[in-house]
């Protein structure tokens, strides 16, 4: 893992290439804006973020399909995509990360455990996806989907160098 916190390695990259990320939040809240944004200059790449939370938010805000809802979840590889797409998308974004996941402590199906969370990642390169199951408590299970998150965009940045 690198010395310096994964935003800052990010903010870097970003800043060095000239490309800009965007977010869409649902089970961390808006945790991981939060940690980009605490970098000085992160203006200079961070276009925004949306916490789409409930269903509707989703589908209204970042334009997930009302069927994929429906048919795989909230918390699925193709919500969590069409969520990165959605916000790559509406803020013109090079990059977009989506989370989607159950923090607990309840909420959670044999299927679905609490602490599942899926990650996904949009770019013009193409889109990825990436499933965790956390075993912290709530606000934990929030700060490791955050993490992930950020690595997912690390990897890729350092990956497409």
């Amino acid at each position: 893992m690198p010395n310096s916190p994964l935003e800052v390695l990010i903010g870097q990259i970003l800043t060095e290439r000239k490309l800009t990320l965007a977010t869409a939040e649902s089970c961390t809240g808006g945790l991981i804006s939060h940690r980009i944004t605490n970098i000085p200059g992160s203006s200079e790449y961070f276009i925004g973020g949306i916490v789409a939370y409930a269903y509707e938010a989703k589908e209204q805000l970042l334009g997930v399909h009302h069927a994929t809802l429906y048919d795989h979840g909230a918390v699925s590889k193709e919500t969590v995509i069409e969520m990165a797409r959605g916000a790559r998308r509406i803020f013109g974004a090079d990059i977009a990360v989506a989370v989607t996941g159950i923090a607990g402590p309840g909420g959670g199906l044999p299927n679905k455990p609490v602490g599942l969370a899926w990650i996904g990642l949009s770019t013009r390169q193409g889109e990825t996806a990436q499933h965790f199951i956390w075993i912290r408590d709530r606000e934990g299970n929030k700060e490791e989907s955050a993490e992930a998150a950020l690595r997912m965009v690390w990897e890729y940045l350092k990956r497409d160098r």
